[in-house]
């Protein structure tokens, strides 16, 4: 399976998500903002699939995040999450480095069907 980088400031939030998308097999490591998330993704070695990370955060937002992530890994599929109409607006911009944005509330089930989907994809 793939291993995942998922980032949120809220623990409920990233805790309920990694051991939702850790039952289809996956490995999730988890940043609460964007700044400690690009170290973890540069960091010397680090081989992640994809990145799913709320947008509106603390130091560093997920927008920012993901420019970044995609100029140190071209590869790398980048989900972003929002709970915000305006945040979601200001990522249309960026279907060429972001496969989709969900929108919260959303439920475990559209998540994980969100990561297969951009993993297959």
């Amino acid at each position: 399976m793939a291993k995942i980088l998922l980032v949120d400031d809220e623990e409920p939030v990233r805790g309920f998500l990694a051991r939702g998308l850790a039952l289809d097999g996956h490995a999730v490591d988890t940043a609460e903002n964007g700044a400690d998330a690009l170290e973890m993704l540069t960091e010397e070695g680090a081989a992640y699939d994809l990145l799913l990370t709320d947008i509106r955060m603390p130091i560093m937002d997920g927008i920012a995040l993901a420019l970044s992530a995609k100029r140190e890994k071209p590869d790398l599929v980048v989900l972003l999450m929002t709970g915000y109409a305006e945040q979601r607006e200001r990522a249309r911009n960026l279907e060429a480095i972001v496969t989709d944005v969900l929108t919260k509330p959303f439920s475990l089930q559209d998540v994980r069907d969100a990561v297969a989907k951009a993993l297959a994809g």
